[in-house]
């Protein structure tokens, strides 16, 4: 039943029916918004203002295009409000927040959300910024501001180990699995009351089907590698592969050691027997004493 909640909530998010006037996305070069944004221009069927920094040319599905390397946000205000439609939703697409100073992504965003309107702004997570003493960054506060967050992620390879052998011989480009059309979402939802509740789902947009990531088994950690990590140059944890290896080893605890074809007595006793040398032992040591 919660799973089935979640699923209503990511298809009402990407449809526009849900109250988000401003909608995060954090990609990285390892997973682009490409899909993502399509996705939300698939589902919602409305019409698009794009706002680029980086892009060069109008998309296909946008309706209005504005190049806003070379505007001041108050032009980018004043175009978006003269493409607005009264009664109409609006689907108002920023390509990149990463152009726009921190002390100033506050009051752009405020500027260009309207009752309307649904602005989804991208923020690249891996670029790199000059961080400011005692003021947040760019990301945190978009984070702070958003109504829905959406991080974006590669799905996992099954075989990292394997995985990880390939690419130090080079047998495949670095890329592989990076940037796909099926790719793990996490949805932060905030609610007016300011409660946020988190949901992983994987998308296949190019079948537009959606479904909740379940964490493998091989995932979960039994064991704290946390503390094993930084104390040497030497990899001190252990790969699923290996774990399950040390589980299959049968420990030969009650075989004796063996020595010019003579079997010893075995390393581990029953407990009959344990009790029974107890006594031969007890009954020896009286014997002696007395």
């Amino acid at each position: 039943m919660a799973s089935q909640l979640a699923l209503v909530l990511l298809n009402r998010h990407l449809g526009l029916r849900e109250n988000s006037p401003f909608c995060l996305i954090l990609d990285s070069l390892r997973q682009t918004s490409h899909y993502l944004i399509e996705e939300f221009v698939h589902c919602s069927a409305a019409p698009v203002i794009y706002l680029s920094f980086e892009a060069l040319s109008q998309p296909s599905y946008a309706s209005s295009f504005l190049d806003c390397s070379q505007v001041s946000p108050l032009q980018i205000q004043k175009f978006v409000q003269a493409n607005v439609v009264n009664g109409q939703k609006l689907l108002v697409i920023v390509d990149s927040l990463n152009y726009i100073e921190a002390d100033q992504a506050a009051s752009f965003v405020s500027s260009i959300v309207l009752p309307q309107v649904t602005v989804v702004g991208v923020y690249h997570t891996g670029v790199p910024t000059v961080s400011r003493t005692g003021y947040p960054s760019t990301q945190a506060l978009l984070s702070y501001i958003a109504q829905a967050i959406y991080e974006l992620e590669p799905v996992k390879i099954e075989d990292e180990e394997e995985v990880d052998t390939k690419l130090q011989k080079f047998q495949f480009s670095v890329n592989e699995n990076l940037n796909q059309p099926t790719f793990k979402l996490t949805l932060t939802n905030r609610r007016k009351s300011g409660k946020s509740l988190t949901y992983n789902y994987i998308l296949d947009t190019t079948k537009h089907e959606y479904g909740i990531y379940k964490v493998q088994e091989e995932d979960e950690v039994e064991e704290d590698e946390e503390m094993l990590k930084n104390l040497t140059t030497f990899n001190l944890t252990t790969s699923s592969k290996q774990k399950l290896a040390r589980e299959q080893v049968e420990l030969p605890f009650m075989e004796a050691q063996t020595e010019m074809g003579k079997y010893g007595e075995p390393l581990c006793m029953s407990s009959k027997k344990m009790m029974i040398t107890m006594k031969k032992i007890h009954t020896k040591i009286h014997f002696n004493t007395s």
